[in-house]
């Protein structure tokens, strides 16, 4: 992406060229190999007999009517929280217009949710011709305000089970400082920050805004923990709502991780690892009940995601073409 000044004025916005990657191919290749090489290890060491029953003990119709309704519900509720914050930021966005270029996003999303993300600050700087630099500081409050909603949620899990994480608290305890260090830096609004085109944003917003924000992030993060949490069960592996709100937020942050593409391999990792143990029958079993239900949930969603980006992209493109056309029209 087209680096800029990040103290250029907002009244004259920048000329953004079409996002790239300069990486060359071996770069851009790793997080595929990565991913590869971790379901690789991750088959070898399970009982493929197993693994195959447990795939094909799936309603397929089911599976892929939950996995259509989670995408449209996830959009729908990311929509609604984040054109909020870039209403109040950087455009007069609507929800049904962020909604179409939302979706059209999942599409470069399927190589990272950051690549998504990047897509679409683009995108918006472009359809509005904002500062490239603005768009992006407002990208870093919904960054700010998903982290708040998934503190919330491990916050929630010690009123379910207090021992279902040991390592939870203190790591709960490290973000409450953070984010209190957070709050009291968008008080003061130091003008050395506050003058910066990428953080101007957040103070704007301020405080009020941002609890606003996660008020209105809350149902995008409950659909996604929903989306993280269901599918298990589809292979029997009943998950308790203790151990759920303890390891379904990491999943989720797991998951979202510029390793893999679509986090695939760290996550069934991870799964594997904190909820085998909730899976039917013998430890085999349990092990590949897990890494069915993630590996299958992955093409899954990533089958239903892309089909619907698919359906989306035209659309966005030509309202992208339009706005520009009626800009350099006298």
């Amino acid at each position: 992406m087209a680096s800029q000044d990040p103290t250029v004025s907002a009244a004259q916005p920048p000329i953004v060229a079409s996002p790239r990657d300069d990486r060359p191919w071996w770069r851009r290749a790793l997080p595929l190999l990565f991913a590869v090489a971790l379901v690789g290890l991750l088959l070898v060491r399970l009982d493929l007999h197993a693994f195959v029953q447990h795939v094909r003990s799936v309603s397929v119709p089911g599976f892929a009517a939950f996995c259509a309704v989670f995408t449209v519900a996830l959009v729908a509720a990311d929509a609604l929280a984040t054109s909020f914050v870039y209403q109040r930021t950087v455009c007069p966005i609507t929800f049904r217009e962020f909604f179409l270029i939302r979706g059209a996003s999942y599409l470069p999303s399927l190589l990272s949710h950051h690549v998504g993300q990047a897509w679409l600050t683009w995108y918006l700087s472009r359809r509005y011709q904002a500062p490239l630099w603005r768009v992006a500081g407002s990208t870093l409050i919904n960054y700010a305000t998903t982290f708040a909603s998934l503190f919330l949620f491990g916050t929630v899990s010690l009123l379910f089970e207090h021992n279902a994480a040991p390592w939870l608290t203190p790591v709960l305890a490290v973000v409450a400082v953070a984010g209190l260090a957070y709050l009291l830096a968008l008080r003061i609004a130091p003008p050395s920050l506050a003058r910066r085109q990428l953080l101007a944003p957040l103070f704007d917003i301020g405080i009020r805004g941002h609890l606003e924000a996660v008020a209105l992030r809350i149902p995008h993060m409950l659909v996604l923990f929903a989306g993280s949490w269901i599918p298990f069960a589809f292979f029997g592996v009943h998950i308790p709502p203790g151990a759920a709100f303890a390891y379904v937020p990491v999943l989720m942050v797991v998951a979202a991780l510029p390793i893999t593409p679509q986090g695939v391999g760290t996550r069934d990792w991870f799964a594997l690892h904190c909820f085998s143990q909730y899976g039917p029958g013998s430890p085999a079993d349990q092990q590949a009940a897990v890494v069915a239900a993630t590996l299958t949930f992955a093409v899954g969603i990533t089958l239903v995601q892309a089909v619907f980006s698919l359906a989306l992209m035209p659309r966005a493109l030509r309202l992208l073409h339009a706005a520009r056309t009626d800009r350099s029209s006298p």
